[in-house]
C-alpha cells in the first residue's frame, strides 16, 4: 500500500517535479486522474498521460463499448483459430476415440486421463476418493493426486461435465478442449485490456490482439498441446497483469481498489492452482515488486494464493519450501528492521540498498534451506540440477539434469524468433518503447536516490515521508509492467519454454509504445516538433498504418494456413493400444518409456510403472532405473528392475534404442551410459574415466532371443516401432 501513498503524494505535492519526466501534459493527467474514478476504461486516456479533449459523455460510452466490443471479437476470432488449426491438424472429429486418446501426447495423456476417469467414476465422490487413493499411476504404490499434481480444472471440468444437461449434444473430450480453448480467448482479452489500460486508447488493445494472433507460433501452442499446465493458467497469469495494471493506475475510487485486490488474489490463486511451476513465475513477479519498492502491493495477494493452494493441495509441502516464499518472508523481515533505508545522501542510500538486498538474498537461502530440510523436501531439485548446469561451466552426467539440457525447449531462444517478431513489425516498436522507457525509468531511480534540499531534519519518520513525496513520478503501472516484461524476457533468452509468458505480454508493451503519448512526445520533442495535433496525429496515424500493412501481409497467409488439411496417422501406436485392450488382464502392470505410459494410461487404463510428471524424487529414481531397458546392462540386472517396480510387462521403443533424433552425447542411451560411467556408442570424444561396458545395450540384443533373454522375457507383441515383452514368473538358468 506505500506505492499508493506515494503516488497520492506525488499527485498533490509534486506536480510540478514530474515535468522533468513527462512533461507538462502528464502532470495535468494526474490531476485529472483524481476527479475522474467513475470508470476505469474511460479515464484510461487520464492514466496514460494523454489530455483528454472534451467530449460527451454518450461520446464516451460509444468508444469504450467499442473498444469491448473490439476486445470480444478479437477473443473469439483466436479461440476460433486455434479450434480450427487443431481440428485441420488431426481431422479430429473423424478419428475413433482411441486415436483421439493418443492425439493427447506425453503428460497431456496423462493429465487427460484424470478427467476421463472421474467421468467413468460410479459417482462423483467415488471418483474423488480414486483421486486421493490412486493406486495406478505408480504400481506398487498409492499416492494423493491432488496433492502430488495440478489437477484441479480435469476435477472441476468432470463435475460441471456430469452435472449440466450436455451429455446428449457434447462429448466430453469436446466439452474439455473448448474450455481450453476459451481460456485463449480469455488470455486475449487480458492483453487487450492491458495494454488500453497503458495506453489509454483501445487502439492499443486491438493491435495487441492482432499481434498476438499473427504471432501464434511464438506465442501459444495450445492447439497441438491441449493439456499442458501452462495453458491453463497463462490466462489467470494475464487476468493478474491486467489487474495489477489497472490497481496502479493514479485516480481509483477505495471500492475500485478492493476489487483490483480482490481479481489479484483470485487470479493468482488460479494461475498457483493450475501450474506446477507457479512459484518461479511469482518469484520473478515478486523480484520485481522488490525492484520497485513496493512489495507490500502483492505480499499479501502472493502469499495468500500460495497458502491456499497450499490446503488445497492436501498441505503440498512443495508449496512451503518454494523460494518464493521465503523470499518474501525475508523481505518483510528485513524491511520490518530498516526503517531508515530511504534517508541519507546518494552513496549512503546507495551502500543501504545493497546491505538490503544482501540481507534478503541471505535470508531468503537460509529459509529456504531450512525449511527444506526440516520438512524434507527433495521435490523441485532436479530444477535446480538443470540451472545450476545450465548456467555452470562443464558438463554435468547427472541424469535429470541432462534429461533437461538436452530438450530444444530448454534451450536458449533461438535467432530465429526474433525474425519471425521483425516480419510482423512487433519487435522494432517493442525494442524502441524498451529503450526509451527503461532510460527514463533508470534516470527516475537516479533522481530518486539523490537527497532533497527541502527535506525536514525531523524525526526518522518524517524524513522518511518527507523522502517519498520528493521523488520524480513516473507511472508506477508502466514501471511494473516495463520491468515484468524484461524481466520475463530475459528468462525467454535463457530458456526457450519460457517464451510464452513472455511473448503475450510483448505485444501489449509494443502497443502502448505504438498508441501511448510518452514514447511518441519523447521523440517528438527531441526533433522540437511536440505539438499536441502532431502527437494525436501520429499516436492514432501510426497503429492504423500498421494494422493496414499487416492486414494487406497476412491476411492471405492466414486464410491458407486455415484451409490447410491434414490429417491424424499413428497405426503402430493404435495397434498396440489395441492389443494391450484385449490381450492383457485389467491390473496389468506395463514399464516403459515416460511418454508412452502416459498414452497407454489413457487409452487402456492399465497401471503403469512411471510417468511424465517429474516432481517427485522418488519417482524420478524409478524412471531412471526403468530406463536402465536402453543402456547397456545384463538381462538379470534388467529383470531384477523391474520385478522391484511390479511391472508385468516392459515395451521397448525403436524410436529410442536407436535414436537420431539427438546428436551424440543427447540421445537417451547416451545419457544413460554417461550417468552409469560407460562409453558411449559411435564415433567421438569420450571421456577419459568412462569405461566400456561388459554387457550389450539390452533394447537391442534382447531381439536376438538368445537363451540368457529367452530365459527371463518372452516376446507377446511386435510391429515396425514397438517390441513388448512379459516377464516370466519363474527364472531359469540358461543353459
Amino acid at each position: 500500500m506505500d506505492l499508493r501513498k506515494r503516488a497520492r503524494i506525488r499527485e498533490s505535492q509534486q506536480g510540478a517535479r514530474s515535468e522533468t519526466v513527462f512533461g507538462a501534459a502528464g502532470c495535468d493527467a494526474l490531476r485529472q486522474g483524481r476527479a475522474d474514478a467513475a470508470s476505469l476504461l474511460r479515464g484510461s486516456a487520464v492514466a496514460s498521460g494523454s489530455r483528454p479533449t472534451p467530449c460527451w459523455p454518450w461520446r464516451r460510452c460509444v468508444s469504450v463499448a467499442t473498444g469491448l466490443s473490439l476486445a470480444g471479437l478479437l477473443a473469439v476470432t483466436h479461440a476460433c483459430c486455434v479450434n480450427t488449426l487443431h481440428e485441420n491438424l488431426l481431422w479430429f472429429d473423424h478419428l475413433t476415440d482411441v486415436e483421439r486418446e493418443i492425439s493427447f501426447r506425453t503428460e497431456c495423456g496423462l493429465y487427460y486421463s484424470y478427467y476421463k476417469q472421474m467421468l467413468q467414476a460410479p459417482s462423483i465422490l467415488e471418483g474423488v476418493s480414486e483421486l486421493i487413493y490412486d493406486n495406478l499411476t505408480e504400481s506398487k504404490r498409492t499416492i494423493n493426486l491432488l496433492h502430488r499434481m495440478n489437477i484441479y480444472q480435469e476435477l472441476f471440468l468432470s463435475v460441471l461435465y456430469r452435472l449440466l444437461p450436455i451429455q446428449s449434444y457434447l462429448e466430453p473430450v469436446y466439452f474439455y478442449i473448448y474450455t481450453v480453448f476459451s481460456l485463449q480467448a480469455v488470455y486475449v482479452m487480458a492483453l487487450y485490456l492491458t495494454a488500453w489500460l497503458l495506453a489509454g486508447s483501445w487502439h492499443a488493445g486491438a493491435l495487441t490482439g492482432i499481434w498476438y494472433i499473427l504471432n501464434r507460433v511464438d506465442t501459444t501452442r495450445v492447439e497441438f498441446t491441449i493439456s499442458l499446465r501452462e495453458n491453463w493458467s497463462l490466462p489467470f497469469l494475464a487476468l493478474q497483469v491486467a489487474a495489477i495494471t489497472c490497481y496502479l493506475r493514479p485516480g481509483l475510487s477505495a471500492v475500485q481498489q478492493k476489487v483490483m485486490v480482490w481479481l489479484m488474489y483470485v487470479s493468482t490463486f488460479c494461475f498457483s492452482l493450475t501450474w506446477q511451476f507457479n512459484q518461479f513465475i511469482l518469484l520473478v513477479q515478486a523480484l520485481i515488486v522488490y525492484t520497485l519498492d513496493c512489495v507490500d502491493l502483492l505480499t499479501t495477494t502472493q502469499v495468500s494464493s500460495l497458502l491456499s493452494v497450499w490446503l488445497l493441495q492436501f498441505f503440498n509441502t512443495m508449496i512451503l519450501g518454494s523460494l518464493v516464499l521465503s523470499f518474501i518472508v525475508a523481505a518483510l523481515l528485513v524491511r520490518h528492521f530498516q526503517r531508515t533505508l530511504k534517508t541519507g545522501s546518494l552513496l549512503v542510500r546507495v551502500a543501504k540498498l545493497i546491505i538490503h538486498s544482501t540481507s534478503v538474498l541471505l535470508l531468503t537461502i537460509s529459509f529456504n534451506v531450512l525449511t527444506k530440510k526440516v520438512l524434507q523436501l527433495r521435490s523441485d531439485e532436479h530444477i535446480f540440477k538443470f540451472i545450476k548446469s545450465k548456467f555452470a561451466w562443464g558438463r554435468t552426467r547427472d541424469f535429470d539434469a541432462n534429461l533437461y539440457l538436452c530438450e530444444e525447449a530448454f534451450g536458449p531462444l533461438p535467432l530465429d524468433t526474433l525474425k519471425r517478431f521483425g516480419g510482423t513489425l512487433l519487435l522494432y516498436p517493442y525494442t524502441l518503447t524498451m529503450l526509451i522507457l527503461l532510460g527514463t525509468l533508470a534516470a527516475t531511480a537516479l533522481r530518486n536516490l539523490r537527497p532533497s534540499p527541502s527535506r525536514p531534519q525531523g524525526g526518522a519518520a518524517e524524513r522518511t515521508a518527507a523522502a517519498e513525496g520528493q521523488t520524480v513520478a513516473f507511472r508506477p503501472d508502466v514501471a511494473y509492467n516495463v520491468l515484468h516484461t524484461l524481466f520475463y524476457g530475459l528468462l525467454a533468452f535463457s530458456t526457450m519454454r519460457m517464451k510464452y509468458i513472455w511473448t503475450g505480454h510483448m505485444c501489449a508493451v509494443a502497443a502502448y509504445g505504438v498508441c501511448g503519448t510518452e514514447a511518441w512526445s519523447l521523440l517528438l520533442h527531441a526533433i522540437r516538433c511536440n505539438g499536441k495535433v502532431v502527437v494525436r496525429l501520429v499516436r492514432y496515424g501510426v497503429p492504423l498504418t500498421i494494422m493496414a500493412f499487416l492486414y494487406y501481409k497476412f491476411w492471405p497467409k492466414m486464410l491458407e494456413e486455415l484451409s490447410d488439411l491434414r490429417e491424424f496417422y499413428d497405426p503402430d501406436t493404435v495397434e498396440l493400444m489395441t492389443w494391450i485392450r484385449t490381450n492383457t488382464r485389467e491390473r496389468a502392470v506395463l514399464a516403459g518409456s515416460m511418454q508412452l505410459l502416459a498414452a497407454i494410461k489413457l487409452c487402456t487404463g492399465r497401471i503403469i510403472t512411471n510417468h511424465p510428471h517429474y516432481e517427485d524424487k522418488h519417482l524420478r529414481d524409478r524412471t531412471r532405473q526403468v530406463y536402465q531397458v536402453y543402456a547397456r546392462r545384463s538381462p538379470e540386472d534388467v529383470y531384477a528392475i523391474l520385478k522391484a517396480v511390479g511391472a508385468e510387462y516392459v515395451v521397448l521403443e525403436n524410436s529410442i534404442c536407436y535414436e537420431r533424433r539427438h546428436q551424440r552425447g543427447c540421445r537417451l542411451r547416451d545419457l544413460l551410459d554417461l550417468a552409469n560411467g560407460h562409453i558411449m556408442d559411435g564415433p567421438g570424444d569420450n571421456e577419459a574415466d568412462l569405461v566400456a561396458a561388459s554387457h550389450p545395450r539390452f533394447c537391442d540384443a534382447i531381439k536376438t532371443d538368445s537363451p540368457a533373454y529367452g530365459a527371463l522375457f518372452k516376446r507377446t507383441f511386435q510391429n515396425k516401432t514397438f517390441h513388448v515383452y512379459r516377464l516370466r514368473k519363474k527364472v531359469k538358468k540358461p543353459s
